[in-house]
């Protein structure tokens, strides 16, 4: 290895860390690059990005990786002392994948000298390597933690010890790197019978990012849990939890949710990441015309307004975008949220809590004595909180809120299924937003999945899946005297539903149709979508 790459190494990774050359004086290279990861410095894909860039060596994609077999002059102790991987080629050469530039010089004379094979090298990611090495000795694999071989002090003290070594620390860094860089909302660690399943959810879909032997996942499991401040030894119960983790640099707000099942317990991680949050309504997906219109309606100085939809509808994102659009300071904004997922400036917001009675309803009832000017409260779950959120908006109030319906109609016959009167209803709601999201098509290669660019290859900008991002597709009822007459008269969501229609209000699906003409997503996407409608 030429003093050259090491010193192009050196260069690039003391702009990330000021103190690099000083450190590197007393430790080892190799080992203070994987302390920039383990502390959050760097990513693992931002490390790599550097070896690349200066020794000019070549990478594969982790789904271009053949399935690892053993190579007789490569023992599995040599491969996991040196982590190492080799695939042998077509010329009776070798490919040996490793994870730093540093040993390659050391691999070389071994491999070529006393094994008499040519070998080319190839750099991936550290916890990927590792993971293929686990994955080749995995029938020897006793790292596991046989059931009932430990007390519940000793348990948790093995378990603790897992959780903190440094080959688990990295799988755990990688999984969180990997799905930041695949824009994953929520990560789901799901134990089976015979392995670890790791899915991510991408654009509102789950795909599989990786498979580990069994016998890692109480390390694993038990890392998430000591980062998430949960319950290490607890495998019995539900638990939740929160935290802020670095990860290159960045600050990611991470939910953890876990339940048991019996094949372990079934994780759940959703990731909030603070640097690429926008809150804008010309951002979530609006037509130009029914934007201009509930922009309208969001400055009414009181009343209710309603954005709803199934879970993961996106309704949450446009109601922050709406108090974003809001908090000009002149006005005081009071929300309840349950949880608070993204903290505004200016802005009073209280976390629900149903285990010590602060429920919506009770919390609302003391924001109404708190002089506010707009109230949002997270969702409108029973009648209580119906009523209260109506009376506020009867007093001056301006409110917005949460129901799960399926569409805009059907909001007005919820209310009134909770026991709400009709005349309240009327006086009190504003207008209903009913939105879906779809995901929209990839700009790189038109929704192939090829980049035909590069002779044909899985397009990279969208993982081969012809999709990338999400956009809304609304409907918007406005409450005028025609409607606010059909619910006096306890009239049915259809016939609500088609007189918003006459007075011009498009329907879900025909909204989404006109995405599909503009060539911003798929017919079928729209269809999925809106089904429940039909």
């Amino acid at each position: 290895m030429k003093a050259s790459i090491f010193n192009r190494i050196e260069e690039r990774l003391s702009q990330r860390d000021p103190s690099y050359r000083e450190k590197i004086k007393t430790t080892d290279r190799r080992r203070y690059d994987w302390s920039l990861c383990e502390s959050g410095t760097l990513s693992e894909a931002e490390l790599l990005e550097t070896y690349l860039a200066a020794t000019q060596l070549p990478t594969i994609e982790e789904d271009e990786l053949p399935e690892p077999v053993a190579i007789p002059y490569l023992s599995a102790e040599y491969l996991t002392v040196n982590c190492c991987l080799g695939l042998e080629d077509e010329n009776n050469g070798l490919k040996l994948l490793v994870c730093d530039p540093y040993s390659i010089n050391r691999h070389r004379y071994f491999i070529e000298k006393l094994c008499g094979k040519e070998v080319r090298f190839y750099l991936i990611r550290r916890s990927l390597l590792e993971r293929l090495i686990a994955k080749l000795n995995s029938a020897q694999d006793q790292d596991g933690i046989p059931d009932g071989a430990f007390s519940d002090n000793q348990n948790e003290e093995m378990l603790k010890s897992l959780a903190s070594e440094a080959k688990i620390v990295r799988l755990v860094n990688e999984i969180f790197s990997r799905a930041v860089e695949q824009r994953a909302s929520d990560i789901h660690i799901e134990p089976g019978e015979s392995e670890l399943a790791v899915r991510f959810r991408i654009d509102g879909v789950l795909h599989t990012y990786l498979s580990c032997p069994l016998s890692q996942y109480p390390a694993v499991a038990s890392r998430i849990k000591l980062i998430g401040g949960l319950n290490i030894a607890e495998h019995r119960l539900p638990q939740d939890g929160r935290t802020n983790f670095l990860l290159g640099g960045k600050e990611l707000d991470i939910r953890i949710s876990t339940i048991p099942t019996i094949c372990g317990e079934s994780i759940v991680l959703r990731i909030l990441r603070k640097d690429s949050l926008a809150f804008d309504l010309k951002q979530v997906g609006m037509l130009e015309d029914i934007q201009k219109k509930f922009e309208k309606l969001i400055k009414l100085p009181h009343g209710m307004i309603l954005v709803v939809g199934p879970t993961g509808s996106g309704k949450t994102t446009t109601l922050y975008s709406v108090i974003d659009k809001l908090n000009d300071g002149k006005r005081k904004i009071i929300t309840i949220e349950d949880p608070v997922e993204y903290k505004f400036p200016g802005i009073s917001q209280m976390q629900a809590n149903a285990d010590i009675g602060l429920t919506f309803a009770s919390g609302l009832r003391h924001i109404v004595r708190q002089d506010p000017d707009i109230i949002l409260v997270g969702e409108i779950r029973d009648r209580e909180t119906a009523a209260i959120a109506i009376n506020a908006a009867l007093t001056g109030h301006l409110v917005f809120s949460t129901l799960h319906t399926n569409d805009s109609a059907g909001a007005v016959s919820r209310l009134l299924d909770m026991g709400v009167e009709g005349f309240l209803v009327s006086s009190s709601l504003a207008g209903v937003l009913s939105q879906r999201l779809v995901r929209t098509i990839c700009q790189e290669c038109g929704g192939s999945g090829i980049n035909f660019n590069f002779t044909g290859n899985r397009c990279k900008n969208c993982s081969g899946n012809g999709f990338r991002g999400r956009t809304g597709i609304f409907e918007l009822l406005i409450v005028d005297d025609d409607i606010r007459a059909a619910v006096m008269r306890n009239a049915t969501s259809m016939e609500i539903a088609a007189i918003a229609v006459s007075k011009g209000m498009v329907p879900l699906n025909e909204y989404g149709m006109l995405k599909v003409k503009d060539g911003v997503t798929t017919a079928e996407e729209v269809l999925m979508a809106t089904i429940d409608n039909e």
